[in-house]
């Protein structure tokens, strides 16, 4: 998929075509239904970086490379997606829930990559069982805040259109 920065970047090429980016003259309905669909890949992403194998720790680092690559493509069009809401669109609202989801997304990430390193076969006996439990409230937390700019996201573009 082409970012708004990537089709931006391209015009006056020789040789290229400039490229058109999906979401150019799309309803506002379309873009916060993109960015649903993108939640949800990330979600998937969370779900197989739980599941990776940590006693493999070359297979669970692939495992980790692929996720970050999911995470990073998911990020770079949601962020082009944000653009287009504060820009063009002059949906300031709808632009700040993406960039409070954006911020959401980087603590849980940190979060989750904090508790999975201390839970590591060399850190293992050295972890404070009250951090572990800190951190695991702080990414439930982090989720439950996420569902509600996702809800907010939903309701407030409803009313746009």
């Amino acid at each position: 998929m082409i970012t708004a920065e990537e089709a931006a970047s391209a015009p006056g090429l020789p040789g290229r075509t400039e490229p058109v980016w999906p979401w150019k003259g799309a309803p506002v309905h379309a873009l916060v239904q993109r960015i649903h669909q993108l939640q949800a890949e990330r979600a998937q992403a969370f779900r197989r970086l739980e599941d990776g194998p940590h006693y493999d720790f070359p297979r669970y680092r692939g495992s980790v490379h692929k996720v970050t690559q999911a995470f990073a493509a998911a990020s770079r069009e949601v962020l082009a997606l944000e653009a287009e809401l504060a820009g063009p669109r002059a949906q300031p609202l709808l632009a700040g829930h993406v960039r409070a989801l954006q911020q959401l997304e980087q603590t849980r990430l940190a979060t989750v990559a904090l508790l999975q390193l201390m839970g590591a076969p060399e850190l293992r006996g050295q972890e404070d069982a009250s951090q572990t439990h800190q951190l695991k409230m702080k990414v439930i937390k982090t989720m439950e805040a996420i569902s509600k700019v996702l809800q907010d996201l939903r309701f407030d573009a409803e009313s746009v259109e």
